[in-house]
């Protein structure tokens, strides 16, 4: 028997999973090769959607599948990885619930790295304490439950909420939350603008801070998040916003297996890949925890979903190519797209270099996230989910679209002065 051990259950380790089992069904099925996942969390979390779930249009449970439905032929194991020995090709582990001595241990054949990346919540004091992040077990759960409480109020404006980070995860919870109602939502960006992943696309940049006017949200432009307490975020500028919800989307650090060493990583922390994924000898990884060279530039891939997906699909294609003896393929995917929502019908997006905003832009969305669903079930529930929600917004008194405003300086802050 041939066993390839899948770490991680985000999108390298369902997309790798498929890739595999495209070329192997019929020897994964005889147990000929045995696919086991070892995974912190039974569920595979898909993150483009958390702005629905943040804005109340969707349950946080159609972001969620268990693995044992997006791998159904694979052994998924509920554990943390302690331990990889590449000599002896063996992954120890202990399962979660089990005493920290209790540890398991599996050989493999080939190991696929997909544990993804964190954000790095320790370098702003009092941000772990007392924040909320996205990208670990039950972050967004949490999240989604103090939005939806309406948080602490703190003045006449209603509960704040501050968002670090003015990418397009951060801008898009901060619209999502100011979407929702009954919270003043104010995001830092470090950046002159945000958005800087659409800086080549200046004209959706304007229009995305013109929607973030329109429903509210203040910038603060120029300035990091300095310090979070109980009840206040202080800035880099000296400015203290109270607040008791804190958001951090500023970036994510991989996660490390232990026993993958330094030999093997970049300066960032991320497994070394080469053109075909492979980090060594039997050893693959993508995603947020990898260093994927750009097949034109050469320069390090975007962290986001679309590409963890298409290299955790070559990546898994590739492994299933060495079981059948076959030469594996340098990865090749060259990028599709970026977008961003502020609403129900309103967002801005790139498709190819090509611009789109508002219904059209919106839709591009949404048909790309449903294409990418790990359950045709749940997309078409989503969908469902979605025109529902479309539906009972229209017949909210106060449906009619505002006009975009452009951004004043009562809602922007540039370096701590108004623009």
């Amino acid at each position: 028997m041939t066993r390839v051990v899948l770490v991680g259950g985000g999108y390298v380790t369902i997309h790798a999973y498929a890739g595999l089992v495209r070329r192997l069904r019929r020897r994964v099925r005889s147990g000929e090769v045995e696919v086991v996942v070892l995974t912190a969390d039974p569920s595979h979390s898909f993150h483009g959607f958390t702005g629905e779930v943040l804005a109340g249009i969707l349950p946080y449970e159609r972001t969620r599948t268990l693995l044992t439905t997006a791998c159904p032929l694979a052994r998924v194991v509920h554990a943390v990885v302690t331990e990889v020995d590449r000599e002896r090709r063996t992954v120890t582990y202990v399962r979660i619930g089990d005493a920290p001595h209790c540890t398991q241990t599996l050989a493999w054949d080939h190991l696929v790295v997909g544990t993804g990346g964190r954000e790095p919540a320790s370098r702003v004091p009092g941000l772990a304490e007392h924040g909320f992040t996205l990208r670990a077990p039950g972050d967004i759960e949490r999240l989604a439950a103090r939005v939806a409480a309406g948080g602490s109020p703190t003045g006449e404006h209603g509960p704040t909420v501050v968002v670090a980070g003015g990418g397009l995860a951060g801008v898009e919870l901060a619209a999502a939350i100011a979407d929702r109602g009954g919270h003043r939502v104010e995001l830092v960006h470090a950046g002159p603008s945000v958005l800087p992943e659409l800086a080549d696309q200046p004209r959706l940049v304007r229009r995305a801070e013109a929607e973030l006017a329109r429903l509210g949200v203040v910038l603060h432009l120029g300035v990091r998040l300095a310090e979070v307490t109980a009840t206040s975020a202080r800035l880099s500028d000296g400015t203290v916003l109270a607040t008791r919800t804190v958001v951090a989307t500023t970036g994510q650090r991989p996660v490390p297996v232990p026993g993958l060493g330094d030999e093997l990583r970049d300066l960032q922390g991320r497994l070394t890949t080469a053109p075909d994924l492979s980090v060594a000898d039997r050893v693959w990884s993508a995603g947020d925890a990898a260093r994927v060279a750009h097949p034109r530039t050469g320069d390090p891939v975007p962290a986001n979903a679309l590409w963890a997906i298409k290299a955790g699909h070559h990546l898994g294609d590739n492994v299933a190519r060495t079981l059948l003896g076959h030469p594996t393929r340098p990865f090749a995917y060259r990028g599709l797209g970026r977008a961003a929502s502020f609403g129900m019908g309103r967002s801005v997006s790139e498709l190819y270099g090509v611009p789109f905003t508002g219904l059209p832009a919106w839709l591009l969305r949404l048909a790309f996230f449903l294409r990418f669903m790990p359950s045709r079930r749940t997309a078409a529930a989503t969908l469902v989910d979605v025109v529902r929600a479309s539906s009972r917004r229209r017949q909210r008194p106060d449906a009619v679209a505002a006009p975009l405003p452009q951004p004043s300086p009562a809602r922007s802050v540039r370096s701590g002065a108004a623009a």
